[in-house]
């Protein structure tokens, strides 16, 4: 079975060949972090502008990679929720085009569906049920994966998601877009310990994270000493954000794992590229007992094959759509 796969929630565009629903053929991202850079974060226009230039190259290279032709695919599969709906609406409109022309079924993707799915890519042995922090710029969530198609959503952030909070405290620390790394690069020569920052208690939900109290206490501290005069340490502020951003993550998903049974625990997401949130939660499921699944780091981001992989499963499920089918900018896990 070859599935194709089309991404362009944000700021990539991707297409990816995968074959027997864990095998990646082709895998073929432009980015666009460059021209984005100049404005601090992605803009939607011109984000969605630049999908409509680069899809068609990239789904062509795609497939040229993986040497197979339209005619070879099983099915095309399609990110159409949630995300800019600029954005998404070019891989979606493109993907029906390219469906009803070709004859082949049209497979819709959740995009955080997508993220988990990149732990299936990186372990062939890998099968649910098993609980999953999916931790990105745009969402915070823990979830339990009942099956390959069936989720349900147990803890979610109020407002910022970790990786916003991460890049909007670099951008108060000078670091340039998209900031998460630098935070990491710097805080490998910091000291963890040299900052007491917040952890937001969250009413309701025991398992629901909050990132725009410690975004907040970053950026008032910040502002704070540079009225003062004071300099602030960059790579000691970047060890200890990360520091707490990762104890925060891992401390309510390893509670949750606990609390619901689970012994197989997953990360998934742009911030599961991060070096802190790795070790962090890799160390306490190990403490626990637990075992632990974690992408590779080059399918972290938004990519192609995780869309394919996904794809792959929705379509032995028989879950396809016709040429009704629209992009949605906000849509739950528990609701596709």
């Amino acid at each position: 079975m070859l599935i194709l796969g089309i991404e362009s929630s944000c700021d990539e565009t991707a297409a990816s060949v995968v074959k027997d629903c864990r095998t990646i053929c082709s895998s073929v991202v432009s980015t666009q972090i460059e021209e984005h850079k100049k404005y601090g974060g992605v803009v939607p226009e011109i984000a969605s502008r630049r999908h409509c230039e680069n899809i068609l190259g990239v789904v062509r290279q795609a497939l040229d990679e993986a040497n197979v032709t339209l005619a070879d695919l099983d099915g095309i599969a399609v990110t159409y929720a949630p995300g800019l709906i600029g954005a998404l609406l070019v891989g979606v409109s493109f993907a029906k085009a390219l469906a009803m022309s070709s004859g082949k079924p049209l497979i819709p993707v959740h995009h955080i569906a997508g993220h988990i799915a990149t732990n299936y890519l990186t372990f062939p042995d890998l099968e649910p049920p098993y609980l999953c922090l999916v931790a990105s710029g745009g969402h915070s969530h823990i979830i339990e994966v009942l099956s390959y198609t069936k989720f349900r959503v147990i803890g979610r952030t109020r407002d910022d998601a970790a990786g916003e909070c991460f890049d909007k405290c670099a951008r108060a620390m000078g670091f340039p877009y998209p900031g998460g790394v630098h935070v990491d690069n710097a805080a490998q020569s910091g000291d963890h310990t040299a900052f007491k920052l917040p952890h937001p208690i969250v009413a309701g939900n025991e398992f629901d994270f909050s990132f725009s109290g410690l975004k907040t206490a970053v950026i008032n501290m910040l502002h704070n000493a540079e009225q003062k005069g004071i300099e602030v340490n960059k790579n000691d502020l970047s060890a200890s954000l990360q520091y707490t951003i990762s104890e925060i993550l891992t401390d309510k998903t390893i509670k949750a794992a606990e609390s619901l049974g689970y012994k197989k625990v997953a990360l998934a997401g742009g911030v599961s590229a991060n070096s802190g949130v790795r070790a962090a939660l890799s160390e306490a499921c190990a403490k626990h007992g637990f075992e632990f699944y974690m992408p590779e780091k080059k399918l972290c981001g938004d990519n192609g094959a995780m869309i394919a992989c996904q794809g792959s499963y929705n379509f032995l499920n028989g879950i396809t759509a016709d040429e009704s089918l629209n992009a949605i900018a906000t849509l739950s896990m528990e609701d596709i």
